[in-house]
């Protein structure tokens, strides 16, 4: 038998990384949700406070996202009148390397210091974007590993993951920096 012939349908590649990546945001809430806050983590010298290192952190990760779209539009031929330079690709997948980059500190202050919180809506939709970005983030990267997958896949996979961070820096770094300005 072919390794053609071994892998799994379409089907049951996305159906199988969607589970997992369901999985861990689960994992990661109920961790959140069982884990006793600390109530600080790890700060950055030349920051105020660690809420400024994870607004800023969150706020680097989300250009690089907005990044990460645009240079998909590009890749995929959906921006008129232009065509991605073939440099596109390298630079797509080092953004998105950097984001998560950037954000694993942000989730890491989040879970250990704050824990998964429902107290008053934003903070609940900010605990549930955070859970979902990164079962986004592990079904997009098994997703990235299949071949023969349907076109939509990927975007579709990176949309989710573009949304669930957008979400996540709207309930976080937005609200902070609306609240204290733009402070280091």
């Amino acid at each position: 038998m072919s390794a053609e012939q071994r892998t799994a349908p379409p089907a049951v590649a996305i159906l199988g990384a969607v589970l997992i990546g369901a999985a861990v945001a689960v994992a990661l809430g109920a961790y959140g949700a069982l884990h006793e806050p600390r109530f600080f983590s790890v700060n950055v010298a030349g920051f105020s406070s660690p809420t400024s290192v994870k607004s800023w952190l969150a706020t680097l990760a989300t250009v690089l996202a907005v990044f990460q779209l645009g240079s998909a539009a590009a890749m995929y031929g959906r921006i008129p009148g232009f065509t991605a330079p073939g440099w596109f690709g390298a630079a797509h997948a080092w953004s998105g390397r950097l984001a998560v980059l950037a954000a694993t500190p942000v989730a890491v202050h989040c879970l250990y210091a704050l824990g998964y919180q429902h107290g008053e809506p934003r903070v609940l939709a900010h605990s549930l974007f955070g859970c979902f970005f990164y079962g986004a983030f592990v079904a997009k990267m098994l997703l990235l590993t299949r071949k023969g997958l349907p076109g939509w896949v990927i975007p579709v996979a990176g949309g989710l993951l573009f949304a669930g961070l957008v979400g996540v820096w709207l309930t976080s770094a937005l609200w902070f920096f609306q609240n204290n300005g733009l402070v280091l």
